[in-house]
C-alpha cells in the first residue's frame, strides 16, 4: 500500500498548491438560515475571512448560493490569500427508506430536485470559471450517497455530473462523502474523480478521545487500501462541543475535548501532509432540531457570536 505521504504529494502536485491548515466555512450567524434565503452580508463575511485568515489557507464551501458568491467576492476584492473548494447542493434525485428521519418523496418533488441539482451544477460551473484564481477545486456533492443521507443521488447522476463540470471547467473535481461509501458503491465514480474527499467522525460513531485518532486512521486508511492510487483528502473532522444526547452522548461534547481531538488531528495530518478539512469555523444555530444543545449547531472552533472556543484559545 501506498503511504499517505506519497498520497498527498500527488494533491500538492495536482493542484499545485503547498499543504495548508484547511477549515470549513459557513458564515451563517443568529436569525440567518438558507433555507429561508437569509444570507450573510459581504461585511460580516469579510470579518470571518479576516479572523479566518491568522490560522487557515484553504477553505470549504458547501454550494454555489449567494453566500458562496460574496466569499468569492470578498476573497477577490480584499485580496484575500484562500483556496477554495467549492461544492453543490444536491437535493434527493430517489427516495431513501434508510433514512432514519424520513426520506421518502414524491414523483413530482423527484423531478424538482433533479432540476434543481442541474441548475446548481451551471452555478457551480459559472462560478469556478469567473474564480479561477481562488476555486482550486469543487466537490459534486456532500454526503449524497451514503446509507442514512436524506439526499440520496445515484451514482449513475454523480458519474454524468462529474464529467458534465470536468468538460466545462479545468479545476479538479471530487465528491465529499463519509468513509464508507468509498470501500463499495462509489468506485464506478472514483474512476471519474480526481482525488477522493472522506469525512470521519469518532465522536458520532461512539468512540472517546482516547482511541478518536486511531479510528480517524483507520477510516483513512480503510479507503486508501481500496484505492491506492487515487489522491485522499479529508474535507470534514471535528468534534463537537454540546450534546443533548441525541446520536452524541452529552459526556463525549465539550470544549475540552474538541481542543484534543483537533490537536491530534493536526499533528498527525500535518506531518503526514494529508490535507483536511476541520469541521468546522463557526457554531450555527439553523442547524438541526430546535433544542439549543443539539449537537449539529455545535462543531465550530468558534461560538456563533465569533468569541473563540478553548481550541482557539490555546492555538
Amino acid at each position: 500500500m501506498q503511504s499517505s505521504l506519497t498520497t498527498q504529494s500527488s494533491i500538492e502536485k495536482l493542484t499545485g498548491l503547498k499543504h495548508g491548515n484547511s477549515i470549513c466555512y459557513s458564515g451563517y450567524r443568529e436569525g440567518q438560515d438558507p433555507r429561508l434565503g437569509i444570507f450573510p452580508s459581504y461585511a460580516q463575511v469579510k470579518e470571518d475571512l479576516l479572523l479566518l485568515a491568522d490560522n487557515w489557507s484553504y477553505l470549504r464551501l458547501y454550494d454555489c448560493s449567494k453566500h458562496a458568491e460574496t466569499v468569492l467576492s470578498v476573497i477577490e476584492t480584499e485580496k484575500l490569500d484562500f483556496h477554495i473548494m467549492l461544492g453543490v447542493d444536491m437535493a434527493a434525485e430517489v427516495s431513501n427508506p434508510n433514512c432514519p428521519w424520513g426520506a421518502h418523496f414524491d414523483d413530482e418533488k423527484l423531478m424538482e430536485n433533479k432540476r434543481h441539482n442541474s441548475d446548481e451544477i451551471d452555478r457551480l460551473i459559472a462560478l469556478a470559471a469567473h474564480y479561477p484564481k481562488s476555486v482550486f477545486s469543487v466537490s459534486v456533492g456532500n454526503e449524497a450517497s451514503v446509507e442514512w443521507t436524506d439526499h440520496m443521488v445515484p451514482v449513475d447522476s454523480l458519474v454524468n455530473y462529474v464529467q458534465r463540470i470536468k468538460a466545462n471547467i479545468a479545476q479538479p473535481v471530487t465528491f465529499c462523502e463519509n468513509y464508507v461509501p468509498w470501500t463499495n458503491k462509489l468506485a464506478p465514480l472514483v474512476a471519474e474523480l480526481d482525488f477522493i474527499s472522506i469525512h470521519t467522525y469518532p465522536v458520532w460513531e461512539y468512540q472517546n478521545i482516547d482511541n478518536a485518532l486511531e479510528y480517524t486512521k483507520n477510516n483513512y486508511n480503510q479507503v486508501l487500501a481500496c484505492h491506492p492510487h487515487k489522491p485522499i483528502v479529508i474535507t470534514e473532522a471535528g468534534w463537537t462541543t454540546q450534546s443533548n444526547g441525541q446520536g452524541i452522548e452529552s459526556w463525549n461534547a465539550s470544549e475540552a475535548l474538541q481542543t484534543a481531538y483537533y490537536a491530534q488531528l493536526l499533528e498527525w495530518t500535518t506531518k503526514e501532509r494529508i490535507l483536511t478539512f476541520v469541521f468546522e469555523a463557526f457554531d450555527e444555530p439553523w442547524k438541526g432540531s430546535d433544542d439549543p444543545q443539539e449537537p449539529e449547531k455545535h462543531w465550530g472552533l468558534f461560538k456563533v457570536d465569533r468569541k473563540p472556543k478553548q481550541v482557539m484559545q490555546e492555538a
